[in-house]
C-alpha cells in the first residue's frame, strides 16, 4: 500500500509538473500570436490604397432590437479621402474601428433623426474622433432643426470625461477644444431638398423621409465625381425619397420584414409581454418593408440597393431570401442585404460597385 502511494503521490506530481509546463508554453504562444495580431491591425489604415470615388461603408445595420452580430445604425460615406458618417448608433463607431477607419479624419457626422438607436453611439463616436487625432475643433453634427439641443446633452453627459482625458493625456495629445461636438442645424422648407455641404468636389443634400409621429427626418444624398449614394434614414415608403434618389449609383434604404416582425408579436403575446408586442405592432407603420425598399430602387432608377436597420436582426446570410420576401419581384437590380464591415466601393467616372468585407 505504501508502493503504491509512492507511486500515486509521484504521478500527482508528475501531472502537476506537466500543467504548469503546458500553462506555460500556452501563456507563451497566445502572446506571440496576441503580438501577431496587434502588428497586422494596429493603427490598421483600410483607406489606403482605395481609388478616387465613393465608398460605402456599413459600420452599423442593426435597430433597437438586440443583436450580437449588428451595430446600431451607422453609414460611412468616404468622398476620395475625405470621411463623412451617417448617424450614431451604439456600437457604429467600434465597428469603424475593426473595420479598420481613421476615426481622427472623421470630418462631419450627419444625423437623420434623434431617434435613441440613431444617436446613442455619440459618445464614442466623439471620443474616438478626438482621441485619434489632435482635433482642435469639435465634431461637426449636421442634423435637422433641434440637433442643437441633442448635442448640448450630450455635451454636458461628456463634460467630466472630457476633463479627465485632457489631464491625463494633456493637451499636446488631446487638446480640450476639440472634445464633443458642434450642432449644425439647416431647415428644409417644405418639401425642397436642401445643399448641407458642396466643397471640394463633394455635394451633400438632405431631403425629407416619412417616418411621421418623429419629425423633421431626412435622408440624404453625396454626390462625388460622376458617382451618387442615397441613405435613406428611417422611413415608410417616400415619394421624396424616390424623387432624391433619382439616377444614382447606390440606394442604401432601411427595411423592416412585416411577415418576421409578425411572428415576434405572436410570439411576445403568447408569453405574456402585451407591452412590447403592441410596440412590435406598432414600428410597421413608419418603416419600410423589403418590398418597399425595391419599389422605390425601381422608381428611382438606382443602380443597386443595399438594406440596412434590419428588422428583425437576422444574424445569418441563410435568413436573406426570407427576409428579402419578394422584393426582387419589383426591383430588378442587385440587392444585398446590408451586414456590418460591407463595404461598396464606386470608383469615379465608372459604373462600377465593388464589394467588399472588411470585418473578415
Amino acid at each position: 500500500m505504501r508502493t503504491g502511494g509512492k507511486w500515486g503521490l509521484a504521478l500527482l506530481v508528475l501531472l502537476a509538473g506537466g500543467g504548469l509546463a503546458a500553462n506555460a508554453f500556452r501563456a507563451e504562444i497566445g502572446m506571440r500570436i496576441f503580438t501577431r495580431a496587434v502588428e497586422a491591425r494596429a493603427g490598421r489604415d483600410a483607406t489606403v490604397g482605395l481609388p478616387d470615388g465613393l465608398h460605402v461603408g456599413l459600420c452599423g445595420t442593426g435597430s433597437p432590437l438586440p443583436s450580437k452580430e449588428r451595430a446600431g445604425a451607422c453609414t460611412l460615406v468616404i468622398a476620395g479621402e475625405r470621411l463623412f458618417v451617417v448617424d450614431a448608433g451604439e456600437g457604429g463607431a467600434r465597428t469603424l474601428q475593426i473595420m479598420g477607419m481613421p476615426m481622427g479624419r472623421i470630418e462631419r457626422l450627419f444625423l437623420t433623426h434623434f431617434h435613441s438607436d440613431h444617436i446613442d453611439g455619440m459618445g464614442p463616436m466623439m471620443l474616438l474622433r478626438w482621441t485619434g487625432s489632435t482635433a482642435k475643433a469639435p465634431l461637426p453634427v449636421h442634423g435637422p432643426q433641434g440637433v442643437e439641443a441633442v448635442m448640448a446633452g450630450f455635451n454636458a453627459a461628456y463634460a467630466a470625461d472630457n476633463g479627465y482625458r485632457v489631464a491625463h493625456h494633456g493637451e499636446k495629445i488631446v487638446p480640450a477644444s476639440g472634445a464633443g461636438a458642434q450642432a449644425m442645424p439647416f431647415a428644409i422648407p417644405g418639401d425642397t431638398p436642401v445643399t448641407v455641404l458642396e466643397d471640394g468636389g463633394v455635394k451633400i443634400t438632405a431631403f425629407r423621409v416619412d417616418h411621421a409621429p418623429v419629425s423633421p427626418a431626412v435622408g440624404y444624398r453625396f454626390d462625388y465625381k460622376g458617382r451618387s449614394v442615397v441613405v435613406s434614414g428611417d422611413t415608410a415608403a417616400s415619394a421624396d425619397l424616390v424623387s432624391a434618389a433619382k439616377g444614382a449609383d447606390l440606394l442604401v434604404h432601411e427595411a423592416l420584414q412585416p411577415r418576421m416582425v409578425a411572428a415576434m408579436t405572436q410570439a411576445l403575446s403568447a408569453r405574456g409581454a402585451a407591452n412590447t408586442a403592441q410596440i412590435t405592432r406598432d414600428i410597421l407603420d413608419y418603416h419600410a418593408s423589403p418590398e418597399d425598399a425595391a419599389r422605390a430602387a425601381k422608381a428611382a432608377g438606382v443602380k443597386a440597393l443595399v438594406l440596412t436597420h434590419i428588422v428583425p436582426p437576422t444574424p445569418s446570410r441563410f435568413f436573406d431570401a426570407a427576409f428579402l420576401g419578394e422584393a426582387p419581384r419589383f426591383y430588378a437590380g442587385p440587392i444585398t442585404v446590408g451586414a456590418d464591415g460591407m463595404m461598396f466601393s464606386l470608383p469615379a467616372n465608372s459604373v462600377d460597385i465593388i464589394e467588399r468585407d472588411l470585418m473578415r
